[in-house]
């Protein structure tokens, strides 16, 4: 594959996440939190991950996700009132353009603007919001996440 096939954007489909999706959903989001994360201590055990997905972000919450030609999905992306709560991206679909998808979808469905909190030591998601309009508001020392790892607030204003 060379680099222009590696960076075209694949066909991707955005769609409101079902029951179906959540263990897909799951998965999506601990393979990439391990690939993106290798030195941040995950507070949760695979079990919960895929219940919190099941149970509480695929029918209780504003969840979608990427699905590529295949079905397959690629991609989740959950809103709160605030903004973005979950972003993730399976590791080989990641510099495919469907980042981007997703934030365009969350400024379209938060037109009034959007906050996000990621960790300090993921700077390629700092670049990413940075390139998408945001800016950083806060930096703190962890001690109010689960992690317990220094995070960044970010935010958007239309």
């Amino acid at each position: 594959m060379d680099l222009d096939d590696r960076h075209a954007q694949a066909p991707f489909t955005l769609r409101p996440a079902v029951e179906a999706d959540a263990e897909a959903a799951a998965d999506v989001w601990l393979r990439s939190y391990d690939a993106a994360l290798p030195g941040v201590r995950r507070a949760h055990s695979d079990d919960e991950v895929r219940g919190w997905f099941r149970y509480v972000l695929v029918p209780g919450g504003d969840t979608w996700v990427a699905a590529d030609g295949t079905g397959a999905l690629a991609g989740v992306l959950v809103l709160d009132e605030a903004g973005i709560d979950q972003l993730y991206l399976a590791p080989e679909r990641r510099g495919r353009g469907l980042g981007d998808l997703f934030v365009a979808k969350a400024k379209e469905l938060r037109p009034g603007g959007l906050e996000l909190w990621t960790f300090q030591v993921n700077t390629p998601a700092h670049r990413f919001y940075v390139r998408h309009g945001f800016t950083e508001a806060e930096r703190t020392d962890g001690s109010r996440n689960e992690e317990l790892e220094p995070d960044v607030r970010f935010v958007w204003k239309p």
